[in-house]
């Protein structure tokens, strides 16, 4: 652990003196009741000391100083792998994943529980129903269910093995990374440094929590990210003829990807793709020089290596027969679809169409993705879920890591 690092993390945290964001001491009502756990006073707690840091992606400083206090506190050997700051990271502040584990030197764990502690934008503040609490109070607020909902019944559900001793602490790794949201750059980071260890490190396995509706996923689309141009000439909009309008060429392309077909597979049914962003011209009389659009596909054919390049090439393939010298074509990053494990006893199954950090983290573990809430819920203005998805969770968590560390 480097004591150093993480007390300079610690000083610059204003949550540390804001009694309200405590995990234990916080909660105004009665937790206990006829189908409480023994563990949902701490499962609570956590929760909502989580949601109400703001960490939007960015901006993960005060949120991961909070989890490496209470991890610490807790008995867990906790360490930060340093992230480039970003837009959006204020001037002073250090970006850093977060490694814990029981037990002394850092160990070579066979199982590592991650998820991420970055959100979306707009912070929106932690909620709960008024009255008893049961499992179907409603807790909202930003990142409730995207991801803080999976850290919380993360962490709970390791404390409980530990505690059993039903798990060996060195045998299981905690890593909560920064921003998924955004690039993975956070995973990314985590799994160069992997790379750069002689001999790196291997995983049995590896649980990622992302909101599964508590369902066992048994993969995801893959995504492909690009921004495009067009470039027209301008002129007269009384006379079209004279000129090239860019938005007309635009137009009549993302109208072609969106009916074309770029590939569907049984499992993860079509490709699709949204139009995230899409600028041009500037005036309704001028025939515009100029248009942009900002595109995300979800890539439902594979291999993960290619299938992004695939969608890319048919994509590329429209541009140039529209017009094979008015577009410029970029894209970030991509990969094809992405399989996980999902042959778990006693677990519904799903396929989800979002993004994870999954297909960054290289090596040949087992992959499995699960967690509390649902997506059609997050990042949106009503992210939510129950007290009894939270639970719900942690009883998942566990199972996963003790069928892990028996394969």
């Amino acid at each position: 652990m480097r004591s150093a690092s993480i007390a300079a993390a610690l000083a610059l945290a204003p949550w540390a003196l804001c009694a309200e964001q405590r995990p234990l001491s916080n909660l105004s009502r009665p937790q206990r009741s006829a189908d409480a756990p023994a563990y949902r006073e701490e499962l609570l707690g956590l929760h909502k000391s989580l949601v109400s840091i703001e960490s939007i992606t960015g901006n993960e400083n005060e949120v991961g100083a909070f989890l490496v206090d209470y991890l610490t506190t807790k008995g867990y050997t906790a360490d930060l792998q340093f992230v480039a700051p970003r837009g959006g990271t204020p001037e002073g502040r250090e970006r850093f994943n977060v490694l814990a584990w029981h037990g002394g030197q850092r160990p070579n764990p066979r199982v590592v529980v991650s998820s991420h502690m970055d959100v979306v934008p707009p912070h929106i503040p932690y909620g709960i129903e008024h009255g008893a609490v049961t499992k179907d109070t409603v807790i909202k607020g930003r990142g409730s269910v995207d991801a803080k909902g999976s850290v919380a019944a993360m962490v709970v559900a390791l404390d409980r093995l530990l505690a059993a001793e039903a798990v060996n602490g060195e045998d299981v790794m905690l890593l909560f990374v920064v921003g998924e949201e955004v690039s993975g750059d956070g995973m990314r980071a985590f799994s160069d440094s992997l790379a750069g260890m002689d001999p790196p490190p291997r995983f049995d396995a590896v649980i990622f929590g992302e909101p599964t509706e508590n369902k066992l996923a048994c993969g995801h689309k893959g995504g492909l990210f690009c921004d495009v141009t067009a470039r027209g000439l301008p002129g007269h909009s009384g006379y079209p003829w004279l000129g090239k309008s860019a938005n007309e060429l635009m137009v009549r392309a993302m109208a072609r990807i969106l009916d074309a077909d770029l590939g569907s597979t049984e499992l993860f049914g079509n490709t699709t793709v949204n139009v995230g962003r899409f600028e041009g011209g500037v005036a309704a009389n001028v025939i515009p020089e100029h248009a942009f659009v900002k595109m995300a596909a979800r890539v439902a054919i594979g291999p993960e290596a290619e299938g992004a390049k695939i969608v890319r090439r048919k994509m590329q393939a429209i541009f140039d027969d529209i017009d094979d010298e008015a577009f410029t074509f970029d894209c970030t990053h991509g990969y094809g679809s992405v399989e996980t494990n999902c042959n778990v006893p006693d677990f519904e199954t799903v396929v989800v169409n979002y993004g994870t950090d999954i297909p960054i983290l290289k090596g040949d573990h087992t992959r499995y993705l699960y967690g509390p809430g649902t997506i059609l819920v997050a990042h949106g203005a009503r992210e939510n879920l129950t007290v009894g998805d939270l639970e719900t969770a942690v009883e998942g968590y566990q199972k996963l890591i003790l069928h892990a560390l028996k394969q």
